[in-house]
This record gives C-alpha cells, structure tokens and sequence, in this order.
C-alpha cells in the first residue's frame, strides 16, 4: 500500500473518484521508520519494531487525498507521516513498551486476555476503587486485581463510569471510516473557503481545524472558560503548531447569555468541528440535526472516541486505547505474542488527517451533513489497509528519531478575540 494507492481508496470513499492524487510510490516499511513511530514502538530496552499495517502510509494518504482536493493550498511533497510522531518529539517520548509513549495509558494482562486502561485525566485514579470495588493502591496492586478477572467485565464497568478502556484484540476487517448522515440539501453559500467553528480539544480535532486553516478556511476556537482546551496544560510547542492561525474565543458555557452567543456562532459556520460525546452538547441545547437544519450548506463533523451510535457515544476513548481497541497492539506483538503500543496515541493524528479530507469534501459537496468520525473506526481501517507481507528488516539508519514541524508563532492566547468576534458575528 503506497499513499498514493490509500489516497485513491479515501477519495473513492468520499465520492471523489475522479481526483489523481499525487504520485507517491514511497514503501509503507520505510515511511514508518521514517515518521518516528516505528522508535516510538517497542520495549525501552529493545529493538524498534516495525508495524505490519501501512500506517505512515496511510497517513500521507489521507494528506494527498486532503492535496488532491485543495490543490492550491497543500503541497503533497508535505511530509505528514511525520505528525504521527511530532507530539513525541516535542515532549521527549520514547518508546515504553505495555506503558503508552505519553505515560498515561498501561496494558495490563487479566484472566483470559489482556486490556489497556488509560488514565489520562487526574481524576481516573479516584474512579479505580469505584471500578474494582475494592481499595486499590498503587499500579503494582491493580495488576494483580486485573489479572485475576475477565477482560470484557473489566471493560464494559470501566465504560459505565467514564474510564477509558479498551481488551486487547486482533484486526477486524472493516469497511467504512466514517458514517455521513444527511439532514439537509446540499446548498453552497458562494463562500471561496469555509468558516470553520471549532470546538474540539487535545489533539485529532485541533489538527483537523489546522490542517483546513492551511486549505484557507477562517478557523475561529472557540474554548470554555471553566474547562479550555487540556492540550494548554502540555507542551506549549505542541499547542502553538495545532492552533496556530486560528482566533480565539472564550465562553462561559455555563452562562445563559453566553450559551446563546455560542448558537449565534455556531448558526454562521460552514463546518463546525466538535470532539465532546454527544450528550455534552445536548446539555447545552446545542443539537447538530437542528443546527443542519437551519444553516444552508453546513457540515458538522463530531470526532469522537468509538462514533456517535448508542451505546459507543458514551465511551471515553483516547489515541492509545483506541489504537488498542482497533488491534493496533495486537499487530505490534508480532509472531511472538508480545503486544505492545503502537507509536504515541496514534489514533489522533490518522484521525485528524482523515477528518480534514472528509470534512472539506462535504463542504465542496454542498454540506448539509453531519459526519460522524471516531478515533477507533480511523484506526482499524488503517490497520486493514492492505499490508505487506513480510516488510522485513529496516536498516537501524532508516529508524528515524520523532521530528517536529517548526512553530514561527505563537497561538492566540485564550479568549483574546471574543469581543471582536462576537461583535461580526452576533
């Protein structure tokens, strides 16, 4: 699978048959070690492992599909397999085996299986006991609790109280990306680019609304003012490459007079980009369907851990899990049974790259649709992308270190432009 043959498979998918994509024959082997995953994947004390599925590959796909759409904005010779790494390059990750990249996310044996528990958030520690139903100190204590129950158990109470979990499992086939649901005709306001909401945090959705700023869309951020974007408590590089460019807007979502200022904004958008489970903009009265409705020509793109279908809509997932969850970890175990994580929450950035492809190719089709992308369905069509049989031994020079792109400016500080915004727009 080269980019250029998984660039022709995503524009088939969006209906886009007739775009050529880029010529890039580049084999999928050499772009993982090239893109820092492959020395992000592995056990400290051993060898960097190479994936059998065509992951980097799959990810300057999705950025050739994105070229091949926007022509005069995105350059295909642009290396975006190498975003699979670039949050790992920035923060000084390195590869850790059944311990994420990142530190947060363990896989951790049970009585018939395996499972990865990803405790991203402060607050999962607290929910352990609640989980387990007995006091739990440390990680040493959990393994032993973990591994003498059921995988599937463990899991579905660790979904009903918001942790984010995921069994060890194998590769499905899987045949979609994404699922479109049209709410209204397809209409085009005359805008050149579109005006982009974006709502989303930490790491998928703010590269998806980058990656369209880079198409010449107006990105405007819009954050809570209790609760703004979790990727500002990380590396500040990281932060400033995935919202760069973009205006920022800041609400008290909590506030009536502010939640009717969101709707007032979220009425003038072309595309809207939110990554919250559904039922956290509901409380806000803010329903995609309606909004649809109302606003000619618009799209809304919820990117979220497993879809927006009951009952996946109320899981918590994160890159790691979710990479685990679609049989990314079962892959990297290779013949030798010895799962470990693939790259740093690789699940984000494959997600944010297929998003931006999906959510301008709606738009350019009239809008009108809500599209509904999870990190897990990214992921495991990714990993049944055809692979190599044998990608055999990669040279140690070709294992390339995790590089990041260069951030010349900062992004807005938080809130900075909400009176300018809101006087346009509301």
């Amino acid at each position: 699978m080269t980019p250029t043959a998984y660039a022709r498979v995503l524009l088939g998918s969006l209906g886009r048959e007739e775009l050529q994509p880029a010529d890039d024959k580049r084999g999928a082997a050499l772009l993982w070690a090239q893109s820092g995953a492959m020395w992000l994947s592995g056990h400290a004390d051993g060898p960097a492992r190479s994936c059998p599925a065509p992951l980097a590959a799959c990810a300057q796909g999705a950025w050739l599909a994105l070229s091949a759409l926007r022509p005069r904005h995105c350059d295909p010779r642009f290396d975006a397999y190498r975003l699979l790494g670039e949050r790992a390059a920035i923060a000084g990750l390195g590869r850790r085996g059944r311990v994420s990249a990142g530190g947060g996310c363990h896989l951790l044996d049970t009585a018939d299986g395996a499972l990865a528990l990803n405790l991203a958030r402060d607050d999962d520690h607290e929910l352990l006991p609640a989980w387990l139903e007995q006091p739990v100190a440390g990680m040493g204590e959990l393994a032993e609790i973990l591994r003498a129950r059921p995988t599937m158990a463990l899991v579905q109470r660790a979904r009903l109280l918001g942790l984010a979990a995921a069994a060890l499992v194998a590769p499905r086939p899987r045949r979609a990306w994404f699922h479109a649901r049209r709410h209204a005709p397809a209409r085009r306001e005359g805008r050149d680019a579109p005006l982009v909401i974006d709502l989303s945090s930490l790491w998928a959705g703010p590269l998806c609304a980058q990656l369209l700023a880079g198409c010449g869309a107006r990105v405007i951020k819009v954050e809570s003012t209790a609760r703004p974007d979790g990727a500002r408590r990380g590396p500040a590089r990281f932060y400033d490459l995935l919202n760069v460019g973009k205006e920022s807007v800041a609400l008290d979502f909590r506030d009536p007079a502010d939640r009717k200022r969101l709707h007032a904004l979220l009425a003038q958008a072309d595309i809207v980009i939110e990554s919250a489970r559904p039922r956290a903009l509901e409380q806000l009265g803010i329903h995609a369907a309606q909004l649809l409705v109302a606003r000619p020509g618009m799209v809304w793109l919820g990117i979220t851990g497993y879809g927006r279908r009951a009952p996946m809509r109320d899981w918590i997932a994160y890159g790691d899990d979710a990479g685990v969850a679609a049989g990314l970890a079962w892959l990297m175990g290779g013949v030798e049974g010895d799962p470990v994580f693939c790259a740093d929450a690789i699940a984000d950035p494959l997600a944010g790259l297929h998003a931006a492809a999906l959510a301008l190719a709606a738009w350019l089709d009239g809008g009108g649709q809500l599209l509904d992308i999870a990190l897990h369905d990214v992921a495991a069509f990714s990993a049944g992308a055809a692979r190599e049989p044998d990608p055999g031994v990669v040279p140690a020079a070709e294992v390339a270190l995790p590089l990041a792109r260069v951030a010349c400016e900062r992004a807005a500080e938080p809130g900075v432009d909400t009176a300018r915004v809101l006087r346009e727009f509301t």
